[in-house]
């Protein structure tokens, strides 16, 4: 009778939580409700209402709050390093007149760090090489600016505004972000419609938005899906530093820290820009040198 009894009560645990999932962060291991979508749910990114009353739409992004709530590392990767690298985006994103929604697509690219992609995409923001020159981001064999967080940011600025001024909204923004405005173009023209939800797209692209909106829903709701983040555990902005302005070469980059009074991998931290161990600077260029104090 007494394993009778633990076997029933174990089959009502499992029946009671069939529409939750244990949590895998280490924050208490607190079990987290399965995500669902109401048509009365109201949902928005960069100003713009999401029309979850749209049993597709609807569909679409449920999927993408199942499939990011339950992302735990990366989410809590993502969540610490956004108090560093938040602020300023934040900041940027402001003075040059962008959604504040639009830090999340950095989220989205790069999960907030200088990854390279499998096309040789670089940076937080995901640029190609050819399109970084366009905005103006130097790639070189000793420098890469597509690693700089602020200039890569306004370079980012001014790639989405140009993409508003050719599209008009910004979900059809983020598409173009994600497949290329001609591929968009060329879409639109052929579906009829200038409606990111009536289009039907690549696998990707047509998630793409959805994820950004589910991404910014999670981070900015992280109790909600169990991670019990506290400001302790963020890591903290890279802002206490001085600049250094350089128009001449390093030679080394090791001796050039020390005089600063600082170290190699310091520098690299502050300015992962910074590709080689020396920067010959031929055209003597002016850079701005972070040094930790």
């Amino acid at each position: 009778m007494r394993y009778y009894l633990l076997a029933l009560a174990a089959f009502a645990t499992v029946a009671i939580f069939t529409s939750y999932k244990p949590s895998t962060t280490a924050y208490g291991g607190q079990f987290v409700n399965i995500p669902h979508v109401s048509p009365k749910d109201e949902f928005w990114f960069a100003g713009e209402r999401i029309p979850v009353e749209n049993f597709d739409v609807r569909e679409r992004l449920e999927r993408e709050l199942i499939v990011n709530s339950y992302r735990h590392s990366h989410t809590i990767l993502n969540l610490k390093n956004s108090a560093r690298y938040f602020p300023v985006m934040e900041k940027i994103l402001k003075e040059n007149g962008l959604p504040d929604d639009f830090k999340y697509l950095a989220v989205a690219e790069s999960d907030l760090r200088n990854a390279t992609s499998s096309a040789g995409a670089k940076g937080i923001w995901q640029f190609m090489e050819g399109t970084a020159g366009d905005y103006g981001l130097e790639v070189s064999k000793e420098v890469d600016e597509r690693l700089h967080l602020e200039k890569s940011t306004r370079a980012a600025c001014q790639y989405l505004k140009r993409y508003k001024e050719r599209f008009g909204t910004w979900s059809l923004v983020a598409a173009a972000y994600n497949m290329g405005p001609t591929g968009l173009r060329n879409e639109m023209e052929s579906q009829k419609s200038d409606n990111f939800y009536d289009l039907n797209l690549s696998e990707e692209t047509n998630r793409y938005l959805f994820r950004l909106v589910a991404i910014k829903h999670v981070m900015e709701h992280p109790e909600l899906y169990g991670f019990d983040m506290k400001n302790e555990q963020m890591y903290q902005p890279l802002d206490n530093y001085a600049l250094v302005t350089v128009d001449s070469s390093i030679a080394n980059l090791g001796e050039f820290a020390k005089q600063y009074g600082t170290s190699y991998r310091m520098i690299k931290i502050f300015n992962p820009w910074l590709k080689d161990n020396k920067l010959t600077n031929p055209k003597r260029k002016v850079y701005d040198l972070k040094i930790p104090k």
